[in-house]
């Protein structure tokens, strides 16, 4: 409420104080219920609304083809070129087209059909990962088409994003909402785990061709899920502004909330110094490890069980009120453990530790989407969705073309240490000073 009265000087003591009650204050409009304690009974409750049911299957097939893919790509380009720095390449030629164009892909997230919009994404996903292929089998391909198509990737991508965060709303009821979000973490993360060491073993038995060629033809699965759904008709935004004047309401929602402002910071801390560390996961697999590409599949498949099973774990959990001390739990053990990756040597070793590196993982950014998710009204939720993946999506190429500069120059321990101090020195900040993170419910 605004008043007239002059302003009083507050010690910093009580400016603290206010902030946690505001947090505690946004929080409290979530308005839902809790369910303390594990029960694997709860763990799919989503899956009991057909709409949702398809989406998962479909999107569960994509990802197995997407993350085939991007480990293929990764270890393609170090293959042709030996250099970590293109990996970095890649990696921010694919996040350019996120700060162009997210923002907007909120807004069109808000104002149209989100199914049209992912029908028209994801078949131009398609087209992309058949030309990467084509270029492939043919013995064209060069670091310029990869970076190329990368950034034609990231483009579709950053419409796509927001549309399909977003799109979930629309598939089951909003008390189940939370179970949905960790079931699509659950569904992202099978992929994680299980496409890298099927593209590993691929790559190395058939070349990497095969992986871009299985992609193209896992977007058809999707695909046919969309266009069976049945849904009600979308509320579609009436419009009258424009694009930019809808992006600033979403920008100033975000602005006046405290709980959001500290999550996407956490968020774009992660992004930028933490999760750009599998950027270099090819080049340690050859250069520290002495592995080959198969060493490259089984490390990033051992990431993402561990971030499977951290999705499962939090799915079976249904609506508890300590999302705040999981949140806190994994958003400081994640840059820990990054820290002790950057000494292991030991290929057994590196893979456990990996795993706990995917659990922390998605413990924080998973109850952070949640949070989220649940806290925004269904009119903005688009473009604060949009600006949330902005977040993520444009902070991790700027992560990923850092972490290989700083692997080019200094190695890719030194690369992976020092980004997991700035992380975790973040985590710590957050922690001490705004407390009241931590008790969110």
């Amino acid at each position: 409420m605004e008043t007239n009265d002059p302003v009083k000087p507050v010690s910093r003591r009580e400016a603290k104080a206010l902030v946690n009650d505001e947090l505690k204050a946004e929080l409290s409009k979530g308005g839902y219920a809790s369910e303390s304690g594990f029960s694997i009974k709860r763990t799919f409750t989503a899956l009991r609304y057909p709409n949702y049911r398809l989406w998962f299957w479909g999107q569960m097939v994509s990802m197995l083809g997407t993350w085939m893919q991007i480990t293929a790509q990764g270890f393609l380009i170090y293959d042709i070129t030996r250099s970590p720095a293109y990996l970095g390449y890649v990696g921010f030629a694919s996040g350019i087209p996120t700060w162009v164009f997210m923002l907007y892909g909120g807004v069109i997230a808000d104002r149209f059909s989100r199914r049209k919009v992912l029908v028209i994404t994801q078949s131009v996903m398609m087209i992309l990962a058949g030309a990467l292929a084509l270029l492939t089998f043919t013995s064209l391909v060069q670091p310029w088409h990869i970076i190329l198509l990368a950034f034609l990737l990231g483009t579709a991508n950053a419409f796509d994003a927001p549309s399909r965060i977003s799109f979930v709303n629309e598939l089951v009821d909003k008390p189940d909402l939370t179970n949905a979000i960790a079931l699509n973490s659950t569904m992202f993360n099978t992929a994680t785990a299980t496409g890298p060491a099927v593209a590993g073993i691929v790559y190395a038995a058939a070349g990497p061709a095969w992986c871009f060629t299985v992609n193209a033809v896992s977007f058809v699965g999707v695909l046919l899920a969309l266009n069976r759904m049945k849904l009600k008709e979308p509320k579609i935004s009436a419009g009258g502004k424009s694009a930019f004047a809808e992006i600033k309401d979403g920008l100033k929602y975000i602005a006046k909330n405290p709980v959001i402002r500290v999550l996407m910071l956490m968020v774009a801390s992660m992004s930028l110094f933490g999760l750009s560390f599998s950027t270099l996961l090819p080049a340690w697999s050859v250069n520290i490890l002495g592995g080959n590409s198969a060493t490259n599949g089984f490390l990033q498949s051992a990431r993402g069980a561990g971030a499977l099973a951290s999705a499962l774990f939090i799915a079976s959990l249904g609506r508890f009120d300590y999302k705040g001390k999981l949140l806190t739990t994994g958003s400081i053990s994640f840059p820990l453990v990054m820290l002790i990756f950057s000494f292991v040597r030991l290929i057994p070793v590196s893979l456990i530790i990996i795993f706990a590196l995917g659990c922390a993982l998605i413990l924080a950014m998973n109850i952070a989407n949640s949070l989220v998710q649940t806290l925004v009204p269904d009119g903005l939720r688009g473009r604060v969705m949009g600006i949330y993946t902005l977040t993520f999506f444009g902070l991790l190429p700027i992560g990923s073309l850092l972490m290989g500069i700083l692997a080019e120059h200094f190695g890719e321990a030194e690369a992976i240490l020092m980004c997991s101090i700035v992380t975790l020195i973040t985590a710590l900040l957050i922690y001490f000073f705004a407390p009241a993170i931590r008790k969110l419910k």
